[in-house]
């Protein structure tokens, strides 16, 4: 059996580690060549040999999704190693929390850059490549779809207090989502987006001396929830537990797959039940 994305190539930024490392091996494991994207160019490395190891292909692109040029190399990336553009998964991101009085302003550009200015480049950079094939294909009289799939999370669709800079953030991806699917239905491009919930990841798993933090552009940003609201948490979703990085993949897949070739437009949430 033709795994389903047999030849596609796909773009999913992030994808070092947690659930873009885990959409990586997914969208791979159905046959898709993928570009690998990571902040460091270690753990690309290790997801890009994951992908070899299954059999599949990938190359990697590492380098910060804000960096001046990246999304254009990024789609270069992807032209040169294997011939053009098929689904683009924009992953990448992390959160940077406190009240609104005590927010700086670095602080709120820093995450609105990340989260919604750096997929606004790379669909940007991908809409030339993108169109010519489309147009190419129209005038042989083929429909060939392709995919986007953008990353929100319920704090976009319902806020949630401490992260008005990341819940801004992730409301304007739905915004773009919503857009990009009307302008480029012409396209035979589908645009959608997952909102996840809950998902147990290094940004969200409680540590084990109680304190982590994570490096982004000489900025030590504390990480992990704490383990008994992680557990009260765990209480108020409907399924019972947090979601896995697996599980948070097979959602961004339902968007990559020939199946939803007449869906656009549109978001899901990937969260057990759990609302905010």
């Amino acid at each position: 059996m033709t795994a389903k994305l047999d030849g596609r190539s796909a773009l999913v930024s992030g994808s070092g580690r947690g659930i873009g490392r885990e959409i990586a091996l997914k969208l791979a494991s159905e046959g898709a060549r993928i570009v690998i994207n990571d902040l460091d160019a270690d753990p690309a490395n290790e997801t890009a040999e994951l992908v070899r190891n299954m059999g599949g292909e990938a190359v990697v692109c590492a380098g910060s999704v804000t960096e001046d040029g990246f999304a254009q190399r990024f789609i270069n990336t992807a032209v040169d190693s294997f011939g053009g553009i098929d689904i683009i998964v924009n992953n990448a991101g992390y959160t940077w929390d406190t009240v609104v009085q005590k927010m700086t302003d670095d602080q709120w550009h820093a995450i609105i850059n990340v989260h919604l200015t750096a997929p606004f480049q790379i669909l940007r950079a991908a809409q030339p490549v993108l169109s010519s094939t489309a147009k190419a294909e129209a005038a042989q009289g083929h429909e060939v779809f392709r995919k986007v799939v953008n990353i929100s999370s319920i704090a976009g669709t319902g806020g949630n207090a401490g992260q008005i800079n990341y819940s801004a953030a992730k409301a304007g991806i739905i915004g773009l989502t919503k857009t990009m699917a009307k302008e480029w239905g012409r396209y035979k491009i589908n645009v959608n987006a997952v909102a996840f919930g809950p998902i147990r990841t290094r940004l969200t798993e409680a540590p084990a001396d109680g304190d982590s933090n994570i490096d982004v552009a000489g900025n030590k940003i504390k990480v992990g929830l704490n383990a008994d609201l992680l557990k009260q948490m765990e209480t108020t979703i409907p399924l019972g537990r947090v979601g896995t990085p697996q599980e948070a993949a097979g959602a961004v897949y339902l968007f990559c797959a020939p199946e939803s070739d007449f869906i656009t437009g549109q978001h899901i949430i990937c969260g057990g039940g759990f609302v905010l």
